[in-house]
């Protein structure tokens, strides 16, 4: 071939690849990926894993002890507080909530409020359980089981303070919501006006060990309030925490070596017949019916005192016990006063 002829052709292919570049289409679809590559070294070990929220959770302090949760739990379930038997109607109500709802109750201490000052009830109440008294799953150990609070407590009726090492949780509730001052007759300065509810309210027992509560007897601590440590918690739990909440002998001997039921010395056969006495005094007058209830009425000084002593003893629930000197004063002024 010659040159020229060469030089034609390699021109042609050039012309040729250049017009076939120009007319190429878009671009296809990528291909299937290849095959993955070799793995990576192992790289170095991250840091503990462990949330620094949970690090100290110790829950088998106490859910590997079944005894421990179990054995409270079926003494409570049989007790008025794990009952609830003032719930249904009292738990909803603003002013009896702070006492009667197990919720409400936590959130007046949480709030440092006393019962008179809780706003609202609770439309769907709870009896009083474990959290009512205790700090349940805060530090998820041991510690949980202290109590909600056992600082000293301003009675609200009173005015005076309470301060009866763990006796103080109970003190919040159990102290008396009115005082015989509050039934003066409107119409009558010199007598009081008795309605069906003539009394202080239930749970008056933190006034009486502190002799107070009653009607024209001057008062004062009671040696169950003086001389045992954690009052309340002492005398109705004992060593063994029993949750029942009823008073245990085993607290008693402590101080009253020989005793074998709570008539120490014969306390409570005396003072039942007194109260007897004072209560067919008052049904012979006609201010209290065949059950023990105030009839409704406007009432001189002397028989107001003694009515009022007459339930102070039925709210206090301890047939004197809780403070034997101060409750034998008020059975013996009120007999005296009837001229019994």
């Amino acid at each position: 071939m010659s040159m020229k002829n060469m030089l034609v052709l390699l021109g042609t292919l050039i012309l040729t690849a250049v017009l076939m570049t120009a007319c190429a289409g878009p671009e296809g679809p990528a291909g299937p990926a290849g095959p993955a590559g070799p793995a990576g070294p192992t790289g170095p070990a991250g840091a503990d894993g462990k949330d620094a929220s949970t690090a100290d959770l110790t829950c088998t302090e106490c859910h590997n002890d079944t005894a421990l949760i179990t054995r409270h739990k079926a003494n409570w379930e049989t007790s008025v507080h794990g009952s609830g038997a003032g719930l249904a109607y009292a738990g909803e109500r603003a002013d009896c909530a702070g006492c009667h709802d197990g919720a409400a109750f936590s959130e007046m201490i949480a709030a440092g409020l006393n019962f008179s000052q809780v706003e609202s009830g609770n439309t769907a109440p709870t009896h009083q359980d474990c959290r009512t008294c205790h700090q349940i799953h805060v530090t998820y150990t041991g510690e949980d089981w202290a109590l909600e609070t056992n600082a000293p407590v301003a009675m609200v009726t009173s005015g005076v303070t309470f301060d009866g090492g763990n006796g103080n949780l109970c003190a919040n509730c159990h102290q008396a919501r009115k005082n015989i001052e509050g039934f003066v007759d409107k119409a009558d300065a010199t007598k009081y006006a008795a309605t069906i509810r003539f009394n202080t309210h239930y749970s008056v027992q933190a006034d009486t060990l502190m002799g107070l509560g009653g009607a024209g007897v001057e008062g004062k601590p009671g040696a169950h309030f003086n001389m045992v440590e954690n009052t309340c918690v002492s005398c109705h739990m004992g060593e063994n925490q029993v949750h029942t909440f009823e008073p245990q002998m085993s607290t008693c001997v402590a101080c009253h070596a020989d005793a074998t039921d709570f008539n120490v010395n014969g306390f409570i056969t005396a003072f039942d017949e007194q109260y007897l006495a004072l209560e067919a005094a008052l049904l012979a007058r006609g201010v209290i019916d065949a059950e023990g209830a105030t009839v409704p009425g406007s009432y001189d000084e002397a028989v107001a005192f003694a009515l009022w002593n007459y339930n102070l003893v039925h709210e206090d629930g301890s047939q004197g016990l809780h403070n034997p000197s101060y409750f034998k004063a008020l059975i013996a002024a009120s007999l005296a006063g009837l001229g019994e």
